[in-house]
């Protein structure tokens, strides 16, 4: 699970109760297939995804290129079809990127008021240098920087974003090539509460910035994508995803590999197990299902906005998301998690109640926990809320010993209680896929409001008319 990098502007969320969606009652195959669902299929596929020899799966890195093929060979032998832009790949050419170390600028005017901002304390996301001066915008709650040189109407010359931590800049970064728009991440304390505190509209405040050149090296990396095709002939073209990240932190500066068995090497066997599991239907169920591991989760969400970037299924017709993260640990530091599992955002939308059905018929507790929404920005299941698809990242527990540690290794994982929770999701997942209504956003609900208006057409599949 990707915390603490970064948070987007005027980012206010508030509670409030979610619609709820119609009962439904699996037959036996469901449940036959649910029961091939197996602790021992799980610990087999994660003491491989989190073995040494896979140095971490860093992104980009020769161990998670072996992660890769190993998730494509599990969704070949469930029978799944290939989905990407190479069989079961969908490749993405990106562009390793390192910032000069000399000659950067940055700073805020605001009426009589300077702020510098130095670049020990700016992550800069560019593949260009940039020499620019202008204004200040908020929009869609982001800050864009508008050249004054240049119409309203174009696009932004680069985004101005605040993080949450200290850790200091990322000296290199991942970019996809066909996202020219540099963004710069301050950390400076008074630049941080200067945009913090900006309104929609013109700011008042003018920046200039100078960029140089960074050196760019192209990589290759990979989304893994297998599909499920869905049995109805008319809601065959409407998709649910499953999805996890199958990267992690690579390796230290002292040569010590952090595996990343719960985070999240649980959650990508997960959807191995799920995949098989559901493979075996005699009748699929009626939406499609994809199947679906990404990159970069730890960089910033790389892969999955990768590929709201380049969709392998039409956006339009996605219908949910559910984002599979930290599974297997149940000694949470909130006490033991034995047969439960939360999401976040639980009241944003009418995934949490079928999901809370599905737990009740195979006997794991689906609940509210305290602070869950906290953790809704701090997965891939982001990246699809923003394009206006219900989305949640499901979870054992958010916060366990050894996390983003050498020791959060697949010997700690409690592969039993994984088995339990798996069944309950996969069951939610056929639930959502035979559901007459497709998923839907709690539009009563204040904290969804910039993720409901994102759909704006009526006959968008879950959409609501405006």
């Amino acid at each position: 699970m990707k915390t603490n990098f970064v948070t987007s502007l005027a980012f206010v969320l508030v509670a409030a109760p979610a619609a709820v969606p119609q009962i439904f009652s699996p037959g036996p195959e469901v449940y036959r297939a649910l029961a091939s669902i197996s602790a021992d299929s799980l610990r087999g596929n994660l003491s491989f995804i989190a073995a040494d020899l896979l140095e971490g799966r860093d992104t980009p890195s020769r161990g998670q290129d072996i992660a890769t093929l190993y998730i494509a060979a599990q969704f070949r032998r469930a029978g799944l079809e290939p989905a990407g832009d190479d069989g079961y790949f969908q490749t993405a050419k990106m562009l390793r990127v390192a910032q000069a170390a000399e000659g950067f600028d940055l700073r805020f005017q605001s009426g009589s008021r300077t702020v510098t901002v130095s670049r020990d304390q700016t992550t800069v996301v560019s593949q260009q240098a940039l020499e620019l001066s202008g204004s200040l915008v908020a929009v869609e709650g982001k800050v864009v920087v508008r050249d004054p040189q240049a119409a309203a109407a174009v696009q932004p010359s680069a985004y101005l974003e605040t993080a949450d931590d200290d850790s200091g800049p990322v000296d290199a970064r991942l970019i996809d090539a066909d996202n020219g728009v540099p963004r710069l991440i301050v950390r400076d304390p008074e630049a941080m509460k200067l945009l913090n505190a900006v309104k929609a509209g013109e700011t008042g405040i003018t920046v200039s910035i100078t960029l140089p050149a960074p050196t760019a090296t192209p990589v290759t990396v990979r989304n893994v994508a297998g599909l499920l095709r869905g049995a109805d002939s008319v809601l065959r073209d409407q998709y649910i995803l499953l999805t996890a990240h199958h990267d992690h932190l690579g390796r230290n500066g002292a040569g010590e590999v952090f595996p990343g068995a719960n985070d999240d090497g649980s959650g990508t066997v997960s959807v191995i197990e799920i995949a098989q599991a559901l493979a075996r239907l005699r009748v699929y169920p009626k939406r499609s299902i994809v199947f679906m591991t990404f990159f970069g989760e730890e960089e910033g969400y790389l892969g999955s906005r990768y590929y709201t970037c380049h969709p392998l299924f039409p956006l339009a017709k996605t219908v949910a998301d559910l984002n599979l993260e930290q599974l297997g640990r149940t000694d949470s530091r909130e006490g033991a998690e034995i047969s439960n599992a939360t999401l976040t955002g639980f009241q944003y939308s009418t995934v949490a109640h079928t999901l809370q059905q599905a737990g009740a018929l195979t006997g794991v507790k689906v609940y509210e926990a305290p602070h869950s929404d906290d953790f809704f920005d701090r997965s891939d299941n982001l990246t699809f809320a923003e394009h206006g698809i219900p989305a949640h990242t499901i979870a054992v527990a958010f916060e366990f010993p050894d996390y983003h540690t050498p020791g959060d290794v697949w010997q700690k994982i409690d592969y039993g209680n994984m088995a339990k929770v798996d069944r309950m999701i996969a069951l939610g997942m056929v639930m959502l896929a035979d559901s007459i209504e497709a998923p839907r956003w709690n539009r009563e609900n204040p904290k969804v409001e910039k993720y409901e208006r994102v759909l704006g057409d009526p006959r968008r599949p879950g959409g609501l008319p405006h």
